[in-house]
């Protein structure tokens, strides 16, 4: 998690627009008659429930649910929201305040005061669900309602990042007359107090949101509704977006197609948006199967993989090789598997394994989701097949599920070895290292790293100067080096495509990369 103080490199946007006739400016509004901006991703929910999610759900969720904090165009340390002010009042780090802005209502029309901002996050806690947001809340012991308006966390720990954990769509506000505070809510109905209301919604399909005129925090709209389409391929999306069936293509461009639309330029009717990033693919291995939980198995896979060729040929460019769990471009980043494994090598990973005395092949089998990363996936998962079996050391067996069934699949522990991708709630080295550790966390495989989870973590959550913590963060990642639990593979950047007529997708995407589909709008002529 990041830090007030330190210095965070901004997203970048680098834009190629093609002006027509006419000569385009930027309106600030929307006109009822224009329609709403439609926009493509691949990133389809799995709920619609904040207590359930800690995933790609959280880019619906940033728009029709409200936090106390959140983040305004531009800022990278979160500022109030539902909030009129928020603080912690001792000198530990141990309790945080919360002032609600008067008159706060729900999308129906119910108020909205501390005691919903308590049940919302009490709930997350109570339901539990195995891999959902209550991994967030480790530092919480306790949500008190002072008043109406008036809402005090009580921390076991000092944790200064707690403000980041807060301003997560894990800690959306929601109706306590409408969502239980023992079960999760299953009517794909959403009461909430965003910028946006749910006006309808279909699994899998679309989601259409319209201007909630209850909302009262720091978006200013430039559009009045938007339609987000779910397409199962990036082929399907820029296809729509070339038939000028949606505006914008927000997650999920394959490698391909992002080569194509930079390639033409500025002869192009459409605008490609390249922004920095910090999203990362990974592998999973799962210590209960009878392969994947040695170690030396899990050491020869990390001595064979060659990151570079993944890169390239299956990505062509669009994405970097990644050599520890935090990304690049955060404080505390380090080329830990580099510096412990080299270049790809066979026959050092043969060494390994014989040196643990295993001398036949390893049969494995990789699981990867069909719907949630992006088309590269299954030519990824491929290329990782050919590696390993091309080394001698492996026999590779590849299987794959859509995402509602995958993620059941990787919770109840099925998968020896499956791929993940993590989005950051916040762009922090501790994000990129906490989720994965504990006894609950975002893989819903336990895995006790009690250096990290006793000592490095609540070390670095006392000091609020996050450049002052880079030692405690380099040691954690030696640790998941050494464990070879999990072995990173690549960082992403963010790219977004929209036609001639949209505006603001620059502006578009807050610090953990989730758009804010308030930017968006359409130019105006002269």
């Amino acid at each position: 998690m990041f830090n007030r103080n330190r210095c965070l490199r901004q997203l970048a946007a680098i834009t190629s627009i093609t002006l027509v006739a006419g000569c385009g400016v930027l309106s600030s509004g929307s006109s009822d008659d224009e329609g709403p901006i439609v926009v493509g991703t691949t990133s389809a929910p799995s709920t619609l429930d904040p207590a359930a999610s800690w995933d790609g759900s959280w880019e619906l969720f940033r728009n029709i649910y409200q936090t106390l904090l959140g983040y305004p165009t531009g800022s990278v340390t979160p500022k109030p929201d539902a909030a009129k002010s928020c603080g912690f009042t001792d000198g530990s780090n141990r309790t945080y305040r919360c002032v609600l802005r008067p008159d706060m209502k729900f999308s129906d029309g119910d108020p909205l005061d501390a005691r919903a901002v308590k049940h919302s996050i009490d709930r997350i806690r109570k339901i539990g669900v195995r891999g959902g947001p209550a991994g967030l809340l480790g530092s919480l012991d306790r949500v008190q309602a002072l008043s109406e308006r008036e809402v005090v966390f009580h921390l076991n720990k000092p944790d200064a990042t707690f403000p980041f954990v807060l301003a997560t769509p894990a800690m959306s506000i929601v109706d306590p007359d409408d969502y239980p505070a023992d079960a999760l809510r299953k009517d794909n109905k959403v009461f909430g107090s965003g910028p946006y209301s749910l006006r309808s919604y279909k699994e899998g399909q679309q989601a259409e949101l319209v201007r909630n005129d209850h909302y009262d925090g720091f978006a200013e709209r430039k559009n009045n509704a938007v339609t987000i389409r779910y397409f199962p391929s990036s082929a399907q999306m820029v296809k729509a977006l070339r038939d000028k069936k949606i505006d914008v293509t927000y997650r999920g461009l394959a490698a391909a197609d992002i080569v194509t639309l930079r390639g033409r330029g500025s002869k192009s009717e459409l605008q490609l948006i390249d922004g920095t990033g910090t999203e990362i693919s990974y592998l999973v291995f799962n210590p209960k199967d009878k392969w994947a939980g040695k170690l030396a198995v899990r050491q020869a896979i990390a001595q064979i993989v060659d990151r570079p060729a993944i890169t390239h040929k299956v990505y062509k460019g669009t994405v970097d090789p990644l050599y520890s769990m935090v990304p690049a471009g955060l404080i505390g980043h380090t080329t830990v598997y580099f510096d412990d494994y080299g270049r790809p090598s066979g026959p050092k990973a043969r060494k390994i394994l014989r040196d643990a005395g295993i001398n036949e092949r390893v049969p494995l089998t990789l699981w990867y989701t069909t719907d949630r990363y992006g088309s590269e996936t299954a030519p990824e998962f491929r290329e990782l097949k050919s590696q390993l079996e091309g080394s001698g050391l492996f026999t590779v067996t590849l299987k794959s599920r859509p995402w509602k069934t995958y993620e059941a699949g990787y919770r109840d522990g099925e998968y020896p070895v499956f791929g993940r991708g993590w989005f950051p709630d916040f762009p922090d080295a501790e994000n990129f290292i906490a989720p994965f550790v504990g006894q609950q966390n975002a893989l819903g495989t336990p895995y006790p790293a009690s250096r990290i989870t006793d000592d490095l973590l609540p070390e670095s959550r006392g000091v609020s100067d996050r450049a002052a913590v880079v030692k405690e963060f380099e040691e954690a990642q030696q640790i998941l080096v050494d464990d070879a639990r999990l072995l990173p593979l690549w960082q992403g950047r963010q790219y977004v495509a929209a036609n001639e007529e949209i505006s603001g997708a620059e502006r578009a995407l807050d610090p953990s990369t989730i758009m804010t589909m308030w930017e968006l709008h359409r130019k105006t002529s002269w």
